[in-house]
């Protein structure tokens, strides 16, 4: 085991994984991604499954009927002929994509709680992408059948899927093509600082795993911190201890420990690094105004704060590229889907419309782009009053720079026997990889066509690299 890999290692399940301090750590090799200006990608997990169908719900008759007879039990449990159902057809809100011609007599509307994102789709704000999902190849049900054809492996797994939307393989993956963005733009900018590239507001996963830098870890209440430092009754709350807690706070930076084994002297030094790393950070958040967006008291919205927040002090934190991951959970709704979905998509669309107006308010609108991901659909058919793992499922991305106001990808007619869908439980079979999808970012954040074809090994199975949905 080298000296690097021991500090990784380390690093995975300890206080350093959250703050950034293996950035020193880079190779040095200089790449072609363009760094110029400022550029940040955002993305929200929506761990669980999202149901795409009870997202993106049809509105032209023949589909909905069609939808609505595939979950009987579903739609029983929304109400749905009531007249005051969120389901129902005439209180769906419009989507009126510029390419609807591309489907035909089909017609698309969200439930009343994504009355934030119809407005940022009607506003050419917001692009729905649909059908994306894990794919090695290019996929249709009679190749389902083929033995020789290649699978994305371990399909319908929660975290077997988690992990191959945000590393391109399976649970135990050692990097993420969030980090591999990140690589590519500390590699290509000596100048930038990578210690704030990869940025969570939420738990430490594989998506923002890199070579060339840890991920830093913030929330609304500021950076990561040591809790024997940070809790003022570890060893008193009266100010007669600030001299104390002073100098445990130095003791836990260890200024000057010293060490004969070369890997515990290596291991102290990165500890005492991220010490510093916490406080330039909390220190750059000092001197700036609070955010003038109001955001909701939800999880979702604040972890949505703390990124506008770290967005702020790009400038002091001298960064250029930045990615962003933020977390969302309780998408899992074998039953009671009824009552989780719709607060759900209450809490995501409110949360990103606070967001929207932040970067608007700071000007940096056109320069963020957020996007959804989720480790798979739902099935079309339900289970009561619930919907068992997908495959395929309908995303969403915002910002200032995408050409909204479109679906790119598919949102097919809900005939479960067209070869759209697996020949059991109606799974949507992804007509957009991962890959593709990936593309698309990276191409707007400023990677070349090397970059991308080493970040994301199967884009060269499909024709089409760059989906166009940002501009």
């Amino acid at each position: 085991m080298n000296r690097r890999h021991f500090l990784q290692a380390g690093a995975a399940t300890s206080f350093l994984a959250g703050t950034g301090v293996l950035s020193t750590l880079t190779s040095g090799k200089a790449f072609a991604a363009d760094t110029s200006g400022y550029k940040a990608l955002v993305c929200i997990f929506l761990k669980g499954g999202m149901d795409h169908a009870d997202t993106v719900i049809p509105r032209d008759q023949a589909s909905y009927d069609l939808l609505r007879n595939a979950r009987p039990g579903l739609y029983g449990a929304y109400g749905v002929g009531s007249g005051s159902s969120s389901r129902d057809r005439a209180n769906l809100l419009p989507l009126n994509p510029t390419n609807a011609a591309s489907f035909g007599s089909r017609q698309y509307g969200l439930p009343t709680q994504l009355a934030g994102f119809q407005s940022m789709f009607e506003s050419g704000e917001m692009a729905i992408v649909g059908n994306v999902g894990p794919l090695i190849q290019p996929t249709s049900r009679p190749d389902l059948e083929k033995a020789t054809f290649s699978l994305p492996p371990r399909l319908f797994s929660h975290n077997d899927q988690q992990s191959t939307w945000m590393s391109l393989g399976v649970e135990g993956s050692q990097y993420g093509w969030g980090g591999a963005f990140a690589d590519a733009a500390i590699r290509s900018n000596s100048t930038m600082n990578p210690l704030y590239a990869m940025v969570s507001a939420g738990p430490n996963d594989v998506f923002l795993s890199g070579t060339e830098a840890s991920q830093f870890t913030t929330s609304y209440a500021g950076a990561q911190q040591v809790k024997l430092v940070d809790d003022i009754y570890t060893l008193g709350g009266e100010s007669k201890y600030d001299a104390a807690r002073r100098a445990l706070d130095d003791y836990v930076a260890k200024a000057s420990f010293s060490e004969d084994n070369l890997f515990a002297r290596d291991y102290i030094s990165q500890s005492g690094n991220a010490v510093i790393n916490n406080n330039a950070y909390d220190a750059a958040l000092s001197g700036k105004p609070g955010l003038t967006a109001t955001f909701p008291a939800s999880y979702t919205a604040q972890q949505l704060s703390s990124v506008a927040r770290t967005i702020s002090i790009r400038d002091a934190l001298n960064t250029k590229r930045q990615v962003f991951y933020v977390f969302m959970g309780s998408f899992d709704t074998h039953s009671g889907q009824t009552g989780q979905i719709p607060d759900l998509h209450t809490e995501l669309s409110e949360a990103v419309s606070a967001f929207r107006t932040e970067m608007i308010n700071q000007g940096v609108w056109n320069d963020v782009t957020l996007f959804t991901m989720s480790e798979f659909g739902r099935t079309t058919i339900d289970n009561g009053d619930g919907t068992d793992h997908g495959w395929g499922g309908h995303h969403f991305v915002a910002g200032g720079s995408v050409a909204g106001k479109k679906i790119y990808g598919d949102i097919p007619t809900p005939d479960l026997g067209s070869d759209t869908f697996t020949s059991t439980h109606g799974r949507l079979i992804p007509k957009v990889s991962v890959e593709q999808y990936a593309a698309t970012l990276g191409s707007w954040f400023g990677l070349d066509s090397t970059e991308l074809a080493a970040a994301l090994p199967n884009l060269s199975n499909f024709s089409e690299k760059n989906l166009g949905f940002l501009t």
